[in-house]
């Protein structure tokens, strides 16, 4: 088992497969010309099996395939069905433009549930967001897994004046939907231009869905990030994740292996281990992997205060979301 000084087990991690994308959200990946990471320097696919055979053999029992957006990469099938090989159970976050292509790999892996990143359901703000006009294509893919009984969750990153105005709508598509919609608070990252008034938190999300609906809490697991509920009626449920103002560091079980080969212990951590770079050196990465999962700090990476509104962004040291993986 991989443990840090606190106790925590850490079993489950998150690899990203590639810092590139082919939506533009402003609050992930900021300039449209971004310049991506070389191929050579990203883990090559029998690089990524390696590393993740090292983290199954030392108590790792989830794998969950970031980006970027994971299935853009031209090796994801190859990827995937390997990792799917592994005695883990094995999802992926997607913006969920390349859902049908990849369909047959993804149910041959044995991937059983899915995350999909829609911050709308206006496809007019839809492409504000993402400066790209795929709102149908996204929309048509995720009705195509709830067709194949594929679980779906909705990641909706809750913004002040953007798009806090359609939680309910949100909440009315669980109405016959079985998806879980996951309203999630904005966390500051490197050039996302996050301030605290763009912030909408738990509580606000909760007295808006209360107007409207009862909302009825539900036992969350042992490592949950999410607070989840079920509204009577409903097909579907929803939850939130309160990064900012309620976090969920005691029990934090993840691991994050960016695309290119970096280990870090915590979303916020202002340092990381480089894996791949003493893995093509044959060294053995294992006292690496747990030396950093060893200094993990408490909570939050050391960096965030408890106080949302007197977090200075400017003064974090970290990536920018996308090139640590979602």
């Amino acid at each position: 088992m991989i443990k840090d000084s606190f106790g925590r087990v850490h079993d489950y991690l998150r690899i990203s497969l590639t810092d590139n994308c082919n939506f533009r959200c402003f609050y992930c990946m900021p300039e449209e010309e971004y310049d991506f990471t070389p191929a050579s320097r990203l883990m090559q696919t029998d690089e990524i099996i390696q590393l993740a055979e090292v983290f199954v053999a030392n108590g790792v029992r989830k794998i969950r395939l970031t980006g970027g957006e994971p299935l853009v990469r031209k090796d994801a099938a190859q990827i995937i069905t390997a990792l799917g090989k592994l005695p883990v159970e094995l999802t992926i976050t997607t913006n969920g433009t390349r859902i049908a292509e990849m369909l047959p790999v993804l149910i041959a892996a044995g991937i059983k549930s899915i995350n999909i990143s829609l911050d709308t359901l206006q496809p007019e703000k839809f492409f504000l967001i993402t400066r790209r006009d795929l709102f149908h294509q996204v929309r048509s893919n995720i009705e195509l897994l709830l067709q194949h009984k594929i679980k779906v969750k909705i990641n909706m990153v809750v913004m002040k004046g953007l798009n806090d105005n359609e939680i309910i709508d949100f909440i009315s598509w669980t109405k016959h939907n079985p998806i879980q919609v996951r309203f999630i608070e904005f966390m500051p990252f490197s050039g996302n231009k996050w301030t605290s008034n763009k912030m909408f938190s738990l509580a606000e999300i909760l007295a808006i869905i209360e107007k409207d609906f009862t909302a009825l809490p539900l036992k969350g697991e042992a490592h949950d990030t999410a607070k989840n509920f079920m509204i009577p009626g409903h097909d579907g449920s929803f939850a939130v994740i309160s990064t900012m103002t309620n976090p969920f560091c005691d029990t934090c079980n993840r691991m994050r292996l960016t695309a290119d080969g970096k280990l870090k212990n915590c979303l916020f951590s202002d340092s990381e281990t480089d894996l791949l770079t003493a893995l093509r050196k044959k060294e053995d990465v294992l006292p690496l992997i747990e030396a950093s999962i060893w200094s993990k700090k408490k909570a939050l990476g050391g960096q965030l205060v408890p106080d949302f509104e007197k977090i200075d962004a400017a003064t974090i040291q970290n990536r920018s979301m996308i090139t640590i993986g979602g």
